[in-house]
């Protein structure tokens, strides 16, 4: 069992190309399984976070409703947004600057085979990282991410997740609104969920801007705990 975890930050990087390299990641590591057990092998498989700000752009969870997207090919255009329709679960979300992406391509037979606690645990490096903030933040019940005011008339989404998984390989991960423009959240019915709100560590802090650099490495910390892992650049 490798639980080395290799860091790479991708500074801002388009969405396509991006989804194109974890693709291939994900490939490496699921055919070297495929390899091991045909030929009885056991050969270490890699595990990866990529961290990355994408260029504004909006992206459709294979189970989404196309109707949660408020704009037309047009509007999207003259916004500067590109929109993407992918293979990971959940509803619509966006992405853009001033937010921090978070692409886990792990073997979870590393850690653990468990998808659910898998999920479990993205969230909870992000409700302890925002706990080193003051924030109290949560989980909604039914609904994935990370939520601050839960269960109240003001209920607000902070950390989105969406993943998937194949032979216990994971891809995709969780957005992080820091210092993100939440105008760009009014074109879209996020995660497909009406009458809630989303908001950011900078709105919620009411500061001017928030160092991106610690927030990612308060969630490595994080991560390096939940899963027992160790993180190599």
């Amino acid at each position: 069992m490798n639980k080395k975890i290799q860091l790479q930050d991708l500074g801002s990087k388009d969405y396509k190309s991006t989804w194109e390299y974890q693709e291939e990641l994900f490939k490496d590591i699921v055919d070297l399984k495929i390899k091991n057990r045909r030929e009885e092998l056991e050969l270490e498989t890699p595990n990866y976070l990529l961290f990355v700000e994408h260029p504004h752009v909006y992206t459709l969870g294979k189970s989404g409703d196309l109707e949660n997207l408020l704009l037309n090919e047009k509007q999207l255009e003259a916004k500067g947004a590109t929109f993407y329709k992918i293979n990971r679960g959940g509803d619509i979300t966006y992405h853009g600057p001033g937010q921090i992406v978070g692409y886990p391509i792990l073997d979870l037979e590393n850690f653990f085979t468990d998808i659910h606690k898998y999920l479990r645990f993205l969230e909870e490096a992000i409700i302890l990282t925002l706990e080193e903030y003051g924030l109290k933040c949560g989980r909604s019940e039914g609904e994935t991410g990370v939520w601050l005011d839960v269960e109240t008339p003001f209920a607000r989404k902070i950390c989105a997740l969406g993943v998937r998984a194949s032979r216990w390989v994971t891809m995709h991960g969780f957005a992080l609104n820091v210092n993100v423009d939440l105008g760009y959240f009014d074109n879209i019915i996020p995660c497909g969920i009406r009458g809630k709100g989303v908001t950011s560590l900078q709105v919620e802090l009411g500061v001017e801007k928030v160092d991106e650099d610690e927030v990612k490495s308060k969630i490595v910390k994080h991560l390096t705990e939940l899963f027992e892992a160790e993180f190599v650049k």
